[in-house]
């Protein structure tokens, strides 16, 4: 019985300190205030200083990565005397490097800094961007298309990690919509160029170099004055005061990063994968990574097999692209608006569903309009997915270390689902391309009930943890600084 009593005791005990610990967390949270005039400020100085860089500089790294697609439609692939699959091969064999160079190249720009590392890899894509205009043959461009996904591996990962230290939680989604918007007008960006670049008609080159050699000329470019540019930290920033590099460092510390410039310990940043939900998201980044993929490498075939020629199909991705970029701002900013993600996320995945269904069942010789529109569906849930699941997993990891590990791995292996796609639209099923389009769609459908399926255990977890202390708790409450250890920590809450 003595032993019972002890035993409850130190129950009561234990809770007790745990909810002494958490009403310390929420008063130091609530002691650091931040002067909202600055803050706008800050975030103002931010949002027109930095975020249109970054964004120019996405926009070119995804001009690098899909101008292949385009280059096909002007025969690129006839000039080069490929045969069978292998186009196919060509596309795939990028995702290799792309995959297993990530983390490294990662952790490397988390040691040596974004601002340093990100210019240096734009300047790699740039140039192998250049020399895919001089091969000559599959060898060769296959070689080139190797490096080129070695250099772009880590870039977005890098980025969404570079912006977690200067956004809030809560700012982080409509931000990365921003620069993430430039995918989908590089996406149109791409079918103008193309469009304009194949009126060239030149004795000495084919069209399509030409649009490597601008392309790549301008990434170079843009490398070299985003080197000059970029700030290490929002403490390093030239464009803010000393007032309001304080105040930045006070933001990120409450509600972003549990420990600001933390040194890298690759043991440590690893325990991301400890809990179950990180592979969960994992889990939905596959699922998500066919629909994206296909839209990116395989949009400009789709469009053809409605029956236009070259130039037309190059023209007529460009709408599709501009509904995708508008559909992605607009979740985003309701993400942020609502603090809330796994919803967006989720009816984000609908769209590419609804559109590779209707585009697999329709008649396109007598709907032909209706079929047009299944691809704005496909465009439109195509890059809202991808930032919204990394803002997600970003939101839920306080640390910097195990924030960088689980991007690393996250991103790419989004973009390893290249290389499904790359070997399930295939020669032989042209033009239906009937089991890549169902594929896709059975996948876009099982993210949608993966994603809400960890939204709910989220909030019964949220929940949860709020009636063991007796009182409601909520994301906002607790600072950041004191959440390393993420969900084993008693004040944590899942955001949403």
């Amino acid at each position: 019985m003595q032993d019972s009593d002890n035993l409850s005791n130190s129950g009561r005990t234990s809770l007790k300190d745990e909810e002494h610990q958490i009403e310390v967390v929420v008063a130091e949270a609530g002691a650091q205030r931040i002067d909202p005039k600055v803050e706008k400020a800050i975030c103002w100085k931010l949002d027109t200083c930095l975020l249109p860089l970054l964004t120019l500089m996405y926009l070119c790294n995804a001009l690098d990565k899909g101008n292949v697609a385009n280059a096909k439609t002007a025969g690129m692939d006839v000039d080069l005397g490929f045969v069978g699959n292998q186009y196919n091969i060509l596309l795939s064999v990028f995702f290799v490097p792309f995959v297993l160079s990530a983390f490294p190249v990662t952790m490397i720009g988390k040691i040596c800094g974004p601002s340093r590392v990100l210019p240096i890899l734009m300047l790699s894509f740039g140039a192998m961007t250049l020399l895919m205009a001089a091969c000559r043959n599959f060898a060769g461009m296959m070689t080139v298309r190797w490096f080129l996904g070695m250099a772009e591996s880590g870039f977005f990962p890098l980025v969404i990690y570079y912006l977690t230290t200067f956004y809030r939680r809560g700012e982080l989604a409509r931000r990365l919509g921003i620069f993430y918007a430039a995918f989908n007008v590089a996406n149109a960006f791409s079918g103008l160029l193309a469009f304009g670049v194949f009126q060239i008609h030149s004795t000495k080159l084919e069209a399509w170099r030409y649009l490597f050699i601008i392309e790549g000329a301008a990434t170079v470019t843009i490398s070299l004055i985003a080197y000059s540019i970029l700030p290490r930290s929002p403490d390093t920033a030239r464009f803010l005061s000393e007032e309001e590099r304080r105040q930045a460092f006070l933001r990120i510390q409450n509600d972003s990063t549990a420990i600001i410039d933390e040194k890298l310990s690759l043991r440590d940043a690893l325990r991301v994968f400890i809990h179950p939900v990180a592979w969960v998201w994992m889990a939905i980044e596959i699922c998500m990574g066919i629909p994206m993929q296909s839209v990116a490498l395989f949009l400009p075939q789709i469009v053809q097999r409605l029956g236009y020629g070259t130039v037309k199909t190059n023209l007529y991705t460009v709408a599709p692209n501009v509904a995708g970029a508008a559909a992605l701002l607009i979740l985003a900013y309701l993400s942020d608006y609502t603090r809330v993600r796994f919803a967006y996320l989720a009816l984000a995945l609908v769209f590419p569903f609804v559109g590779f269904v209707l585009y697999a069942t329709l008649d396109l010789n007598t709907q032909l309009g209706i079929a047009y529109f299944a691809t704005f569906l496909m465009c439109m849930g195509s890059s809202a997915p991808s930032v919204l699941l990394a803002t997600w997993y970003n939101n839920n990891t306080p640390s910097e270390g195990r924030r960088s590990a689980i991007t690393a791995v996250g991103i790419p292996l989004g973009n390893l689902m290249g290389v499904v796609t790359s070997n399930i639209f295939l020669p032989q099923d042209a033009p239906t391309y009937m089991p890549a389009l169902l594929t896709t769609a059975v996948f876009s459908g099982l993210g949608v009930v993966t994603t809400l399926a960890l939204g709910g255990w989220m909030w019964l977890d949220n929940r949860r943890r709020n009636i063991k202390l007796g009182a409601v708790l909520r994301v906002e409450d607790v600072s950041t600084e004191v959440l390393h250890e993420g969900p084993d920590h008693p004040a944590f809450r899942w955001f949403l």
